[in-house]
């Protein structure tokens, strides 16, 4: 059975990466999405951005990746640095090339090509030759051996597990120094889900990357990260080592479905919107 408890992070895993400072974003001139969010990410973690739908989770990773002007957003206030300098004016091809790369929600795949050909469009700028993009076609397959037994079939006839795995690998493609991952388990199976999220523990365990992901299964997520933060409309309510959060009554009761006296239902927790004490 995987340990799926996080190993403790070294002196050289908290150095931050990625700094977000207090940023607000507006959509269409008018709609304030974020709200003074601010988190930090530090080199060679696995940083969990938790919530619910719609609490502002995509928005935030679209405004590290610059991708927000195309859906007519805006980041308004506030700054966003990686590696101590600011992002904000940078191209999404700039980023990549400095290293960041974003795994979308829905996977977004080119269907029309094999899994093996999505995988090589991830390679696309680099220039160190093919031996090293081969090596490294090499390296993703052992990660995901289902996807080297599926090279040849077209991506738009592979399982939705398939898919998620294959935008995963095309990001490694990049040889990222940090990948933002949006809602990894959004319509897998749970088997499929924990496979998943092993497979993100090893590559950061092995192959150093760092990771930001955006996950509305705070129970998973919580159980590979080693630190969180909770966004509610817009704002961060809560944050903390992963290991703190999974005990916290609030976050046990209103995300993990449990509190002091056993499971809650749906019914139960609807009194948060109500009582919503960490914002008191």
């Amino acid at each position: 059975m995987l340990d799926t408890k996080p190993e403790t992070t070294t002196a050289a895993a908290q150095d931050t990466l990625l700094e977000v400072n207090n940023i607000e974003v507006i959509y269409n001139h008018v709609i304030l999405v974020l709200k003074g969010v601010s988190l930090s990410v530090p080199k060679g973690g696995i940083t969990a951005l938790l919530g619910g739908n719609g609490a502002g989770k995509t928005t935030t990773l679209k405004a590290i990746s610059n991708l927000l002007r195309s859906e007519r957003g805006d980041v308004t206030k506030g700054s966003i640095t990686y590696q101590g300098d600011r992002i904000q004016d940078l191209t999404p091809a700039d980023l990549v090339a400095r290293g960041v790369i974003q795994v979308m929600e829905g996977r977004h795949c080119f269907e029309h090509l094999t899994v093996e050909e999505n995988l090589l469009t991830g390679a696309y700028t680099r220039k160190e030759g093919n031996r090293a993009i081969k090596d490294d076609l090499e390296m993703v397959y052992e990660y995901f051996p289902r996807l080297r037994e599926r090279r040849t079939s077209q991506a738009g006839y592979t399982s939705g597990g398939e898919q998620q795995m294959c935008a995963i690998g095309r990001a490694m493609m990049a040889r990222p120094e940090m990948i933002l991952l949006d809602e990894p388990s959004m319509g897998l199976a749970p088997q499929l889900v924990e496979q998943i999220f092993g497979i993100v523990k090893r590559l950061n365990e092995e192959q150093g990357v760092t990771f930001l992901l955006a996950e509305q299964n705070t129970n998973v997520a919580l159980r590979f990260a080693h630190y969180g933060y909770i966004l509610e409309s817009g704002r961060i309510v809560m944050d903390g080592p992963a290991a703190e959060l999974r005990e916290n009554p609030d976050v046990k009761e209103f995300y993990l479905g449990m509190s002091d006296e056993g499971r809650k239902s749906f019914r139960d927790t609807r009194s948060y919107r109500r009582r919503k004490r960490w914002l008191s």
